[in-house]
C-alpha cells in the first residue's frame, strides 16, 4: 500500500516572487488525488517540492515518517525511492529505444540481472498498453505513446508514490482517457498513493478521490472527490465548471467591477460558458473489468461519511445520494487476480 504524504505550512517563493504559502494538506495511503488550479499557479513547483528537486523556505514534508526538507541527502535518496515521476513530456532519452529508456532505473538503482530487467521492463510495458513496441525510438511515436513509456518507466522500481505532471499536456481527449484509466488501473492493483497535477477539467471531476485547487498563492480547498465537487466556494467552483463567471480570468484574477460587468451578462442571457449542465457530483471513473477492487474508493467514502455532519445540508443531500449509489463497504472482499493487459 502506498505511504501517506503529509504537508503543512508549505512556502515557497523564486526571489521577491512567492509561488504560493502555507500550503497544508494530506495525500491519503493508497488514494488518487489531484491538484488543480489555474495556470501559472505553482501546480508542478509543488510536486517538484515532494521529490526535493526545489526546496521551500518553510514547513515540511513528511513521507514515510522523514521530513525531507531536514533530513539528510542520504535519507533523501532512500525516500526518493519510493516515488515514480512521469514527467508532462515523458522525459524519455531520444538516443533510447523505449525498452532501454524504461530499463533505465532498474540497471542504475538496482543489481538485477538482465533476464529479471527485461521480465520487468515488458510486464511494465504490457500494462501501459506498448508491448510491440519497444524497439522504436521516442521520436518515432506519438506523444500519447511516449506518455505511456514515461509511465511506465516510473513504475519498475515499484513505487508506492507516483506523481503524474500534466497527463493530458499535449494529448487529446481520447488519449488523455487511457493515460487516466490506466493510473486508475494501476490503483487498483498495488494501491499506490497517486498526485496528479493538472488543469483538465474532465479529468479533475471524474478521475480523483481527492481534489485539492491552489490559487492566488494558497491552496483553496483540499479533500474528497464529493466535498469539493458539491463546494459553493466561488473559484472552487467556477473552475470545476470551466465558466467565465467567478474570480479566475484571463490574467488570473479579476477585480469585482470586472466579476460584477460579467454577472450581468449573464443575467440578461449571455452564455458563460463551460459545462453547467453536469454540475454536481458526476460519477468517479472505476477501474476496468476484472481488476481488484480498488480499496481507495471504499477508505474515501468511510472517511466522507465521518465528515457529513459539517457540510452544508444540499451538499450532504447530493454527497448521501452518490455514496449510496455505490458504496464499497470495509467488509467488501480484496481480490488479487494479475493485472490485465491495457
Amino acid at each position: 500500500m502506498g505511504v501517506e504524504v503529509a504537508v503543512e505550512g508549505l512556502t515557497k517563493s523564486f526571489g521577491s516572487q512567492r509561488i504560493w504559502q502555507d500550503v497544508t494538506l494530506t495525500l491519503p495511503s493508497g488514494e488518487v488525488s489531484a491538484l488543480l488550479g489555474p495556470s501559472g499557479t505553482g501546480k508542478s513547483v509543488f510536486l517538484k517540492s515532494l521529490i526535493g528537486l526545489l526546496r521551500p523556505e518553510q514547513g515540511s514534508i513528511v513521507i514515510d515518517g522523514t521530513d525531507i526538507l531536514q533530513c539528510s541527502s542520504k535519507e533523501l535518496y532512500e525516500i526518493r525511492k519510493l516515488f515514480g515521476v512521469l514527467f508532462q513530456d515523458g522525459a524519455l532519452f531520444g538516443s533510447m529505444n523505449l525498452y532501454d529508456n524504461v530499463a533505465f532505473p532498474l540497471r542504475e538503482h538496482t543489481k538485477k540481472s538482465e533476464s529479471d530487467i527485461r521480465k520487468i521492463v515488458m510486464d511494465k510495458l504490457e500494462l501501459v498498453g506498448l508491448l510491440g513496441a519497444e524497439d522504436k525510438l521516442p521520436g518515432e511515436i506519438s506523444g500519447g505513446m511516449r506518455k505511456r513509456a514515461g509511465l511506465a518507466r516510473a513504475l519498475v522500481l515499484d513505487p508506492q508514490i507516483i506523481l503524474v505532471d500534466e497527463p493530458d499536456s499535449g494529448l487529446d481527449p481520447v488519449r488523455t482517457t487511457y493515460i487516466s484509466q490506466t493510473l486508475i488501473d494501476i490503483n487498483a492493483e498495488i494501491d499506490a498513493t497517486i498526485l496528479i497535477v493538472s488543469h483538465n477539467i474532465n479529468l479533475a471531476r471524474t478521475v480523483p478521490d481527492n481534489i485539492g485547487m491552489l490559487f492566488r498563492r494558497e491552496l483553496v480547498m483540499f479533500g474528497p472527490r464529493e466535498v469539493l465537487l458539491t463546494s459553493d466556494e466561488p473559484v472552487v467552483k467556477q473552475f470545476l465548471n470551466g465558466t467565465m463567471i467567478g474570480p479566475i480570468g484571463m490574467s488570473e484574477e479579476k477585480d469585482e467591477a470586472q466579476m460584477a460587468h460579467e454577472q450581468a451578462l449573464v443575467d440578461a442571457g449571455h452564455h458563460a460558458g463551460g459545462v453547467d449542465d453536469v454540475e454536481g457530483i458526476v460519477p468517479q471513473m472505476q477501474a476496468t473489468p476484472g481488476m481488484p477492487v480498488r480499496q481507495a474508493v471504499r477508505r474515501r467514502q468511510d472517511r466522507v461519511r465521518s465528515i457529513l455532519h459539517t457540510l452544508p445540508e444540499s451538499a450532504r443531500i447530493a454527497i448521501e445520494e452518490s455514496i449510496d449509489a455505490d458504496y464499497i463497504p470495509s467488509s467488501f472482499p480484496s481480490f488479487t487476480e494479475p493485472l490485465e493487459s491495457v
